[in-house]
């Protein structure tokens, strides 16, 4: 199985169990999306800004529950690696997801990544509609920069629930924009090679900034 295969490796493999979202959320402030935990204020996590064609995400990101991810995702942003990459696959249901950080607008693979990460899935940080999740292949610990949005309640990705075992390692949540991804779920998607939910007209991450 090659990296390419970026997320679930086969179509099945987290199927299970999939609850859908509420769509009662007032905007920047996801139903369902659980509070930082871990006795860390929340002043004091990072959070960063994304902004793209279709307007601007703001996450924070949960150090407290997954060190070696942020740490992850924080040398990506700070590299500007995601600056100019792509959200090549939107997918409205069976899982709710909306993901990114690794193709260019061609659908190239942007390069180089740095090695993989540990997966730091947990029980306590569930694949709830809002939070940050990363993106992996069939290997747990195999995610390198491509990450993923939960547009709604995708519990069969937890750890101990998925079909693995080692679910997907859930690392912050949107605090404001959520709106914008509510719109990115709703446009016209083609199959691209095997990538078969790609946006028609690409969505861009024009870049993605550390603003605490």
């Amino acid at each position: 199985m090659t990296r390419r295969i970026a997320m679930f490796g086969i179509a099945g493999l987290a199927m299970a169990a999939l609850a859908a979202g509420c769509d009662n959320q007032q905007a920047g402030q996801p139903a369902g999306t659980p509070k930082p935990s871990g006795g860390q204020a929340a002043k004091n996590l990072p959070q960063v800004l994304i902004e793209t064609s279709m307007g601007d995400i703001t996450v924070e990101l949960w150090p407290d529950k997954a060190p070696g991810t942020v740490k992850n995702f924080l040398t990506y942003v700070n590299e500007k690696f995601y600056d100019g990459t792509i959200f090549h696959r939107v997918e409205p249901e069976n899982p709710q997801v909306i993901q990114g950080g690794g193709y260019l607008p061609d659908m190239t693979e942007k390069q180089p990544t740095h090695p993989p990460v540990r997966n730091e899935a947990s029980p306590s940080a569930s694949n709830v509609r809002g939070t940050l999740a990363m993106a992996r292949a069939i290997e747990a610990n195999s995610a390198r920069s491509q990450f993923y949005f939960n547009i709604g309640d995708n519990v069969g990705l937890d750890k101990g629930k998925a079909t693995d075992g080692a679910g997907y390692c859930v690392f912050g949540r949107v605090v404001e924009g959520m709106e914008i991804l509510d719109t990115m779920k709703l446009v016209k998607t083609a199959p691209v090679g095997q990538h078969k939910t790609c946006p028609i007209n690409p969505i861009v991450i024009k870049s993605m900034k550390n603003i605490r």
